[in-house]
């Protein structure tokens, strides 16, 4: 069964990009990655095989890459600062990639 969630972050298209730039293209077990702009930040809906693999890309990739981008910003990685919430996923469908 997949595994999916949003997570609300408080950061801009700048900061997203240069994270963004320092992870794989191609990452196994990721369906679907979109980011919407909202006020206060970004939010994110995944959509994972699995939350094994999401766990293993999170720890291996995307935590450091965002401790990287927000040290060069001079900002704190505070966890404290994000919502993450689990959705239950009915079905995925994707289109081709833009």
């Amino acid at each position: 069964m997949p595994y999916a969630f949003t997570q609300d972050v408080p950061a801009n298209e700048e900061i997203y990009g240069k994270i963004r730039a320092l992870l794989p293209n191609d990452p196994p077990g990721l369906q679907a990655h979109i980011v919407i702009k909202q006020d206060g930040g970004l939010r994110y809906l995944d959509v994972w095989d699995d939350e094994a693999s999401w766990l293993a890309f999170r720890d291996t990739h995307v935590e450091p890459a965002v401790d990287q981008v927000l040290a060069s910003y001079g900002i704190p990685h505070d966890h404290s600062m994000v919502t993450f919430e689990p959705i239950d996923v009915i079905d995925v469908w994707c289109g081709q990639a833009v």
